[in-house]
């Protein structure tokens, strides 16, 4: 099974998605509780543009149980499959899992904003991002200004006189 699932991700990587994707579904069909098989499957589906196919897959591997790394990627990807899919509340919900398992995760955060912003929570949208900027950033004239920023980024709404 590993040479088979290396072949797929090899597959995927060289732009091969058609190709990738009917060997992981040989694949999750002859080893449905293989958790690792369920998320690259899923994830294949995503490349495809097939969101709506990647859900039960993304479930699976969650519910399978995944090593740390898989699982954070499987969060984010159904957290933002369902995003595209317009239903905002599961997307909000997974991608906060995400975030509450791990806090360190910026792209999780990234793509809770923008859930947060299909949601008309702006406000928390910006807040999110602004942080995340400044985490992540070596920008050195955004982190000349990191005080304010972060000063401000839950501040937005305010007007001062």
């Amino acid at each position: 099974m590993t040479g088979g699932l290396t072949h797929a991700i090899d597959l995927r990587n060289d732009g091969k998605f058609e190709e990738s994707n009917a060997l992981l579904l040989r694949m999750v069909e002859k080893w449905p509780n293989d958790a690792v098989l369920n998320y690259q499957c899923a994830w294949s589906f995503d490349v495809l543009g097939k969101e709506s196919e990647a859900i039960t897959y993304y479930e699976n591997a969650i519910e399978l149980g995944l090593a740390e790394n898989d699982l954070q990627g499987a969060l984010l990807g159904l957290g933002s499959t369902y995003r595209a899919l317009g239903d905002y509340e599961k997307s909000k919900d997974v991608l906060l899992k995400g975030i509450n398992l791990f806090p360190t995760n910026s792209s999780i955060q990234v793509f809770y904003a923008m859930t947060l912003y299909n949601l008309n929570e702006h406000h928390h949208a910006m807040e999110l991002l602004l942080k995340c900027l400044l985490d992540t950033t070596n920008d050195k004239d955004i982190l000349n200004y990191q005080k304010a920023i972060r000063f401000y980024s839950d501040k937005l709404n305010n007007v001062w006189e």
